[in-house]
This record gives C-alpha cells, structure tokens and sequence, in this order.
C-alpha cells in the first residue's frame, strides 16, 4: 500500500484523489472548476501512462516520469548554461563564446589576473615570440589567389560554407553584408547563391557540390549554361568543388520534402515538395584527369576565376593521385580548401562525426608537403576549416600550412547564436538556423551584419598584434618552427619536429621523402584512377 501512496504511483493516485474531491465541491461551489480541471487533466495523463506500453519509465512511474523525460530534453541547456566550466569544449566552450560575443560587440576582450589555461598538461600549444617584435602597418594579410586579370585576394579570415535552407534568409544575408563591410568573403555552402547571398553584396565563394544545385538540369546533371551565368555575376569571386565536408565525408546530404519551399526548389533547382537528394560522390568525373578536365571548363566558363576544390582527406592515396595527375598534365586547381572532420556545422549521423576523416592540423601538414614534395605549393593555395574560433587558432593553423581560415560557428556566434544545438530541428531559438518567418524575424540584418564584421576586424587586429609579438609581418611567413607543442611533463617539441617534412619538388625528382604517406603512394597512383596500384 505504502508503494502506492508514497512510491512510483503516488501522483495518479493524488490527482486520482483530488479531482474526486473538487469534482463532488464542484455541485455547491461553481468556483472550484478552477481546480477541478487541472487536477482531472493530469490525472487523465496519469492513466494513459499507466495503460501505454511504449515506454516503460512512464508506465511504471504514471505523471512523475514525465519529469524524466522533460530535464533529459533540457539538459544541453542546464548544461550549458549552469555546470559547464568557463573551458570545457562541448563543442565550444563557455570562454570561446564570450570572445566572439565581446569581439562583435567591440566590447574589451582583455583577461585580468593571468591565465586559465592548463600550461603543463600534455599536448598544451603556444607560438613562440621574438625579442625583436616587427611593425606591421599593412593588417589586411591577403592571398592571392589564381592568375589573370579574374584572380583574387583572399582575406586571411573568411565566413565558411552557409548554405541557404540550413541557416534563413535573414542570417544569411547578414552575414553577407558584414563580408561586404569588412572586405573578406562568404562561401556560399552547396545549397547554392541565393537572392539573400546576393542581397549582402559581399564577396562570395560559389560551392558546387554533388547535386549541382543552382547549375543542374532537371534530372540533376551539371548544367554549363546555368553555371556560367551566375559565375560571371561580379560578386562570385571563386569556384569550389566540394569533394567532401569535415561533418559527413563520403556522405551525401537530404532535404526532406516538406522542407522544399518554392524558394529553395527556385534557388537550388529542384522541384517544391519533392526530397532534394545531394549524392554523395560527383557524376562529372570518376578519376583525378576528368577532376581536372572539370576545374579547367569551370574556369573557361567563368571567365578565368579561380576554382578549387574543398575536402576533408580521407585515403592519402585519393589526394596523391590529384597532384600527381597536376604534375603531369599542367593543368592546375587554384587552391585546395582543406576541411577538418572537427567540422560540424551540418548536421549529421553521430559515427561520422565523432570517428571519419582526418582532423584539420594533421590533414594541413599533410595536404601542404604533397604540395611542397611536387613543386606547386606556390600555385596551389590551401585554406583551411574546422572549428576555429581565435587569433591564436588563426596563426596556429597558417604556421602549419594554410593561407586562409574559413569559420562557420565563431561567425553564427556573432549573428546571435547561442549553441543550444538545434540546428537539425529547424527549431533554432535565434532565428539562425531555422525557416520558419516567426522565428527569423527577430534577426536585425544591419545590426547582425556589423557585429559579424567587428568580430572579423577585431579578430583581424588581435592577429596583428600576435604576428608582431612573433618577429613576423605576414602569416605567410609564420612556419611549424614558430609553433611549440608539449608532449609530456619532461618533452617539449617544435611542430617542426614533430610533423615530417618535405624538401621542395622531392617528389618529381624521385629522392627520398620522409613523409610516410607520400613514400608509400606517390609511385602507386596515376591520373587514370584515385585508386593506387
């Protein structure tokens, strides 16, 4: 009995209870109806848990389980929210967040009393300083990027793939705008340059992935008329042909047929309310001289602007056989966009995010001595993107080898977003990450376009202040000897050290490398096939 009125059962047998109790009030006092019909409504939920059988926590605590239920759903935000501490990485911490919150609202980002970082743990990184600091009077640190009068200066810090349909109209807008105000440029994201990325006027990277939206026919094959019209537009600056993303590599994307409005199927060139499939490999080619052929049409068809391609590596042997097939044919891909599997700004299944693809510092190294051991380091350029948020990270990454960041997250951060990690549900709560009007409305494009551009400019001029701390005037010049890694309590290394190097054009000229990865593929790949023999 006592399990009854004070265990698992006690809130049916409560409500049970009082609502027979205001109900027999309720015949000579008419007032009491305000008690009686909450008490018989949750008292007919406590029934129906108890009578259901599809989940055994509510039959067995009827009404109480319910609680269960509804702190697991908000346990992210009481996570984040209230016993997070100010450094843990859930997927950025407390800390990174503040920073891009202050920077773009040019509010000081200086820390008193030292730092919170874990100095002596393994794996902790710095950048060495010099004794001498430089003066840098020039902080717009460009790349350029192509040959020809199409060519482009790339800014160091760039918005990385937004596709319209994953983030709304406002946001992405915004975000356009603030690449427009700060002289820095927005890729598109595969879902294709939308009116609203053309309404920022800012500099745009036109992605084109697997499903060709916005330069498709209608049964979803490249089309070279669509193509070459929106790529000759002023604004679309550089082609990217995504292979893979640091989300999902080797998997392809959907948008569910109820998400289709008529603006996406007019902007990616599918049909209203029909599933809009993006395969997971290209039909325009199936081996690195077809990539080839393809970025060369790309090319022509854009009047000479620069195209590359942007992948998370997977098998070494698949970017092997590109720049082999570079070298032989002289036929070249203006830059090479490398995406860490620590990518995620869409969404995907839990394996692939967690445990496929390589991470970004490793795939740098490794994409830029491929680039060093064949002789075009100097005419391919590398970016690079995933889950950079600081100066720091900025440097850090160019030190290993990229010419360019793109971040996707910091910059949603500083339009307002608040990573409570809805992205998927289309229920995002500041109108970021969302389709629907109600929830978009709140977006003020003026306002979130200039803190987006405060956050780049102010992250811009804590970068320059890093570079003259190291002696240096450019990242270009920032190399793996200026980066310092602790392996242990008793090792410390350069990342020079660390990482194997590769002597220019060694590979053409058949010496030795010590980058096990080349040695192992470089003479098993051709042009013919992103297989080895």
């Amino acid at each position: 009995m006592s399990e009854i009125i004070w265990g698992r059962y006690s809130l049916l047998v409560y409500t049970g209870i009082f609502s027979a109790i205001t109900f027999l009030l309720l015949l000579y006092y008419p007032f009491v109806v305000i008690f009686f019909l909450p008490s018989f409504i949750l008292f007919s939920i406590a029934i129906y848990d108890f009578l259901q059988k599809k989940r055994s926590v509510l039959s067995n605590f009827p009404l109480l389980g319910r609680f269960r239920f509804f702190l697991e759903s908000i346990r992210p935000e009481l996570r984040q929210y209230y016993w997070e501490s100010d450094d843990d990485e859930l997927p950025y911490s407390r800390n990174q967040r503040t920073m891009v919150y202050e920077r773009a609202k040019n509010v000081g980002g200086v820390r008193p009393f030292g730092s919170l970082e874990k100095m002596y743990n393994d794996d902790f990184v710095w950048l060495n300083h010099s004794i001498q600091p430089s003066n840098i009077t020039v902080d717009d640190f460009k790349t350029k990027v192509g040959i020809g009068k199409n060519s482009y200066l790339m800014s160091v810090l760039n918005i990385s793939g937004t596709s319209f349909g994953a983030m709304s109209p406002p946001a992405i807008e915004s975000l356009n705008k603030s690449a427009k105000i700060g002289k820095f440029a927005h890729n598109t994201g595969e879902g294709s340059l939308s009116k609203y990325h053309e309404a920022g006027g800012g500099d745009l990277v036109w992605q084109i992935s697997t499903g060709y939206f916005g330069c498709r026919t209608k049964n979803g094959n490249f089309c070279r008329k669509q193509f070459s019209k929106k790529s000759k537009l002023d604004q679309v600056k550089m082609i990217e042909i995504k292979l893979s993303q640091g989300a999902k590599p080797g998997h392809g994307g959907m948008l569910l047929a109820e998400k289709v409005t008529e603006e996406i199927a007019e902007t990616r060139g599918v049909e209203v309310g029909k599933d809009c499939i993006s395969p997971s490999s290209h039909s325009e080619f199936s081996n690195p001289i077809q990539l080839l052929n393809f970025v060369e049409d790309l090319r022509k068809l854009s009047n000479g602007k620069p195209v590359g391609i942007k992948l998370c590596v997977g098998h070494p042997w698949e970017l092997i056989s590109i720049i082999k097939a570079m070298v032989n044919t002289k036929k070249y891909i203006d830059f090479i966009t490398v995406d860490g599997a620590e990518g995620g700004t869409g969404a995907a299944p839990v394996e692939f995010t967690d445990h496929l693809g390589c991470p970004l510092k490793d795939a740098v190294v490794f994409v830029e001595n491929a680039l060093i051991g064949a002789n075009l380091r100097d005419r391919v350029k590398v970016g690079a993107s995933g889950k950079i948020v600081s100066a720091f990270d900025i440097a850090h990454i160019c030190a290993l080898g990229a010419d360019w960041v793109n971040m996707a997250r910091p910059f949603m951060f500083s339009i307002g977003c608040i990573q409570c990690r809805s992205c998927h549900t289309g229920e995002c709560p500041t109108g970021i990450a969302t389709m629907d009007p109600m929830r978009y409305r709140a977006i003020d494009i003026e306002d979130r376009s200039n803190r987006a551009a405060n956050f780049h400019k102010n992250t811009i001029s804590v970068l320059k202040e890093f570079l003259e701390a190291a002696g240096v005037e450019h990242t270009h010049e920032l190399n793996r000897r200026h980066v310092v890694r602790r392996l242990s309590e008793s090792e410390i290394k350069l990342a020079d050290q660390i990482y194997p190097k590769v002597e220019k054009g060694e590979l053409i000229k058949g010496k030795k490398t010590a980058d096990p990865r080349l040695a192992s593929y470089w003479d098993r790949v051709s042009q013919n096939s992103f297989q080895f023999k």
